[in-house]
């Protein structure tokens, strides 16, 4: 796969990360699709460090295998993380 194909396929697990995430999440987050994904992706990538740290595969988990059950696990919490603290960084904006 190369470069674009990468790209593309982080965009994409990034939005179907983000969307779970957000509704997995409690009360309104305001922030738009394009939030959504690039949240996703650093989420994913925040997982993927989670595990790393309690002895999974980290970062190259999710290089290898993105669409394994306990990746997507991680990568949704991860990604719950990044948009409690984004929510907690933007809350006094609105």
């Amino acid at each position: 796969m190369g470069l674009i194909g990468l790209i593309i396929s982080w965009i994409i697990i990034g939005a179907i990360i983000g969307l779970l995430a957000r509704a997995i999440m409690p009360g309104k987050q305001a922030m738009g699709l394009g939030m959504t994904i690039v949240l996703g992706v650093v989420g994913a990538i925040v997982g993927g460090f989670i595990g790393g740290l309690f002895g999974g595969n980290g970062i190259g988990g999710i290089m290898d295998n993105p669409w394994s059950i306990g990746t997507i696990l991680l990568s949704i919490v991860g990604a719950i993380i990044v948009m409690a603290i984004y929510g907690f960084a933007t809350k006094d904006r609105a």
